[in-house]
């Protein structure tokens, strides 16, 4: 498997880099920072970097990076931070950085026609509902009173909403080159990797998270390349991922 990873400079994205070179995987990594990478990623023989800002590239060169890749994996998102400055990062351009890589990801391998579909990986978050409309959890009023807010005033999570429904209602299921997950995972926390749970619908309302490990989140993505059994069984589906243990709950 030869995977284009996104976003590998992030917490997730150096997880899911570690996890697909211990794998054995051939790996390309588009990165601005290829210095914020660990030296035990960086100098594996089987990751091949490329420092680039990603929506300053055009449809053309991306896929020219996308050429002979069987998987796309995305784990892009918005700095919280600016500098040493919290929370004002939310605020920053580009606010629309997830749904404009989509759109690109996808661009691009519809111009390069491949032979066999390209698997398409994206993370996402628990707070974004399916636009196919299968979640089984109907939000209350507050819930929905949040959720028009967080639209309203928190750019990521309005990034987050479009680009789902860019995948679900853009590319669909009859699309012949892309095959597409996204993942949605609950509480981010630190960890190690550890038995967890994947659901298909989302179970309970977003502010009462359960956890996940990051480096769960990035073994299921790597499942996803590596499994076919996996691929099959979420293929064009947005997984909902949870530790199985949950401090505190029953």
């Amino acid at each position: 498997m030869r995977v284009l990873v996104l976003g590998g400079s992030g917490n997730v994205g150096k997880l899911v880099l570690q996890q697909l070179l211990e794998r054995g995987a051939e790996v390309r990594a588009i990165v601005r920072t290829p210095e914020s990478l660990p030296s035990t990623i960086s100098s594996n023989p089987k990751l091949s970097i490329i420092k680039a800002s990603l929506l300053h590239l055009s449809v053309d060169e991306l896929a020219s990076h996308l050429k002979d890749c069987d998987v796309v994996i995305s784990t892009l998102g918005h700095n919280m931070s600016y500098g040493s400055v919290p929370a004002i990062g939310v605020w920053l351009n580009p606010r629309d950085l997830v749904v404009k890589a989509t759109q690109m990801v996808c661009d691009a391998i519809n111009k390069l026609q491949p032979v066999s579909p390209i698997r398409f990986i994206l993370l996402c978050t628990v707070g974004v509902s399916n636009p196919d409309g299968s979640d089984r959890h109907v939000r209350n009023g507050f819930e929905n009173t949040m959720v028009s807010l967080m639209t309203a005033i928190l750019p990521p999570y309005t990034d987050s909403v479009r680009s789902a429904d860019y995948i679900s209602k853009q590319v669909g299921t009859d699309n012949n080159f892309i095959e597409w997950t996204v993942v949605r995972p609950d509480g981010f926390i630190d960890g190690e990797i550890s038995e967890y749970r994947i659901l298909d619908s989302i179970q309970h309302a977003f502010y009462e998270a359960d956890k996940i490990t990051k480096a769960n989140i990035a073994h299921f993505m790597c499942e996803l390349v590596e499994n076919a059994k996996t691929w099959e069984e979420w293929k064009y589906k947005m997984p909902i991922i949870i530790d199985t243990n949950q401090p505190g709950k029953k």
